[in-house]
């Protein structure tokens, strides 16, 4: 029967989305909805949840519109699942206090990050960091524990960002060195300047926090013309077709290493779940991407628990069964991980890029992660900005 907003005897009504229609970045985490496109048909094609049908809303929150799609989606929608919206903390109120369950994909800001009823399947609270991956970087890298300096930012996200991985490489024993090196995150009129800081500050390696954006790559490149060729280490957000396209033609980037927690592509032929997914986002049209396995393994998470629930599919329902949910790897897409509980994977494996081309390096075999508990580490939330209650929820939009 009808046993919530969007549930029917024949149907579910779920809300999803990304940000593609962001004038200044066209198709902006468009990898999202595709994946969610996907899982539908997918899903229906055999005959849906326990004969109820999925259907879906794909929302557009263009970035700045995070607030309106929440409203609607607060209206109609018995729960978000997979989504991935920019400025979801702009949205995280009006989501609280309608009382709306979410599965997203991932989240960005820190009071939606712990915020309630909210369960990721790979989660990245701003009370935990898994260190996993840059202990790894630590041993294919020596130079990277010696005196490394970071790529700094205008942009209050990646100053947060560089401040959170700062902190933690200290706690592995290893102390950032400053080199002065801060850039416009919409770019500079000549990169030279900036890589020479590098050189004459003498720094060991190199760490940002940023993704393969112009301004990066602009610094690589100057690195080079200069003759300075520094280890690097990256964010994940490097793991992309736009880097490997871009070093294949510079190859400014050749030996940089990044962290993943989700299985690389090129693994498919070991980890039957990422060619699944690749095969199903393609049959539609669409490119496959980390963001949109995020969302597939979000959709499975959500299904799973809605089957689990039967006849009394009700949010009560599904809130207290993704609560117990303390081991998740979305079919095997991803490493371990605790979407229950919000807390983070302490599994990682690290790729290696050359030319245009990723592979994975550590471990060394393939599809595989390596995992150490002593390697998640603790912070304090208010690096972020976040105040927590005693269940680890954010307190910002919670009614008193």
């Amino acid at each position: 029967g009808a046993t919530a907003q969007g549930v029917t005897d024949s149907g579910i009504r779920i809300g999803y989305g990304d940000d593609r229609g962001f004038t200044s970045a066209p198709g902006l985490g468009e990898e999202n909805g595709d994946a969610i496109d996907a899982m539908i048909e997918w899903c229906n094609a055999q005959g849906g949840i326990l004969g109820r049908k999925i259907t879906g809303t794909r929302y557009d929150a263009a970035l700045t519109n995070a607030v309106a799609v929440m409203q609607k989606a607060c209206a109609s929608d018995f729960m978000l699942v997979g989504q991935g919206f920019a400025y979801d903390e702009a949205a995280e109120p009006i989501r609280v206090g309608c009382k709306l369950p979410s599965v997203p994909s991932y989240t960005v800001g820190p009071n939606a990050n712990m915020g309630p009823d909210k369960f990721e399947p790979m989660p990245f609270p701003v009370d935990r960091y898994n260190a996993s991956g840059l202990a790894q970087a630590l041993k294919l890298v020596p130079e990277f524990g010696q005196s490394p300096t970071m790529v700094l930012s205008d942009s209050p996200p990646i100053k947060a960002s560089s401040a959170k991985v700062a902190t933690v490489l200290g706690r592995l024993g290893v102390k950032v060195k400053d080199c002065g090196i801060s850039m416009s995150q919409n770019g500079e009129a000549n990169y030279v300047p900036f890589a020479q800081k590098f050189k004459d500050c003498d720094a060991s390696a190199l760490w940002t926090s940023n993704g393969p954006i112009p301004s990066q790559m602009g610094l690589f490149e100057a690195l080079g013309r200069i003759g300075a060729q520094p280890p690097k280490v990256v964010e994940s957000q490097w793991y992309s077709q736009v880097a490997s396209q871009w070093n294949a033609k510079s190859g400014a980037a050749n030996g940089l290493i990044t962290s993943l927690y989700f299985q690389p592509f090129e693994n498919a032929a070991q980890v039957p779940a990422v060619k699944q997914y690749v095969d199903l986002v393609k049959a539609d049209g669409n490119k496959p991407a980390m963001l949109g396995m995020s969302a597939a393994s979000a959709f499975l998470l959500w299904a799973t628990e809605a089957k689990k629930c039967g006849d009394d599919l009700t949010r009560e329902c599904m809130v207290k069964g993704l609560s117990q949910v303390h081991r998740w790897t979305g079919g095997g897409m991803h490493a371990p991980s605790d979407p229950g509980g919000n807390l983070p994977s302490d599994c990682a494996l690290v790729v290696r890029l050359d030319g245009g081309t990723w592979k994975q390096v550590s471990p060394e075999k393939q599809g595989e992660f390596s995992c150490d508990k002593s390697k998640v580490i603790e912070l304090d939330p208010k690096l972020s900005g976040v105040t927590l209650n005693g269940d680890r929820l954010s307190t910002a939009f919670l009614k008193k």
